[in-house]
């Protein structure tokens, strides 16, 4: 009787550390991937950009990425190749030096 149970606890035991193995896996695969699918190309005044986020190129995705949240809430892909992207990117840390200081 009590190797049937010690067969048991183990069956349950490793099912529950596949399970979770499985759930991590499937977690990290839906995290290491771009953010932006698409990229807005059309130039706009960075007085309608309430939060920049730039995210490095790495494992995840092989390009740089600027991801805006606008005044009204919604959330754009800018391309970082563009000019007047990569001014609004310096607007911004020019902007964030000023208010550490």
């Amino acid at each position: 009787m009590t190797s049937k149970l010690a067969v048991a606890l183990l069956a349950a035991f490793l099912l529950s550390a596949a399970l979770c193995e499985a759930a991590a896996l499937s977690r990290m695969g839906t995290e290491l991937r771009c953010q932006c699918i698409k990229t807005h190309s059309t130039p706009f005044h960075p007085k309608f950009i309430k939060e920049l986020r730039v995210i490095e190129s790495g494992p995840h995705c092989e390009n740089s990425e600027i991801i805006v949240k606008l005044v009204d809430g919604r959330e754009l892909c800018l391309d970082p190749q563009e000019k007047w992207v990569q001014k609004v990117v310096q607007i911004f840390l020019k902007r964030a030096e000023k208010q550490e200081s």
